[in-house]
């Protein structure tokens, strides 16, 4: 009865849409204001090529990523993991008589690479990390790749940690 004299007068239904509208905008956009805030991009790139043009191609699309996360003040924790022949990008070693053994097209181009992709660990803190299998397979010694990269025991296994994790896995082609 009390609540028909409320609706009737019009005094519930206002003030209970005025509520409810108000608790309903504020809410979502609050949850989402906080978890965005709080919440960081992560992404790992798989260089298990041998192709320099493919690697600077892969190099462009990280800083291009970067200079956009960094524009937007938007966190972000960007990896490139090294298995197979992408150890060639990480070592100033020829690697002759291996499989991943250099040759005239990356000899042309391997300081600019070499200088981008430290430079995007420096400047970015683009994580850069290397198969240990690799590395171990061909018996290059642990000095002879670039002090910015870090080992780890397994590339793909990485590559799979890091997706648990929540990282976007992006290859280039």
């Amino acid at each position: 009865m009390y609540n028909n004299y409320l609706i009737s007068n019009g005094l519930f239904s206002l003030r209970a849409l005025i509520l409810l509208l108000f608790m309903v905008s504020m809410s979502p956009l609050t949850a989402l204001a906080a978890s965005d805030e709080d919440e960081v991009v992560k992404v790992v790139y798989h260089a298990d090529f041998a192709d320099p043009r493919r690697f600077s191609a892969m190099l462009t699309s990280i800083n291009n990523m970067v200079t956009y996360y960094n524009n937007e003040l938007i966190e972000f924790d960007v990896r490139i993991v090294f298995v197979a022949h992408g150890i060639r990008f990480v070592t100033d070693d020829k690697l002759a008589d291996t499989p991943f053994m250099t040759d005239a097209a990356l000899e042309e181009r391997r300081d600019n690479l070499k200088g981008r992709m430290i430079s995007l660990n420096d400047v970015h803190d683009v994580k850069l990390e290397l198969c240990d299998i690799t590395r171990s397979q061909i018996n290059l010694p642990q000095d002879q790749i670039f002090e910015e990269v870090e080992s780890v025991p397994s590339g793909v296994v990485r590559i799979a940690q890091l997706q648990r994790e929540g990282f976007s896995y992006i290859k280039v082609e």
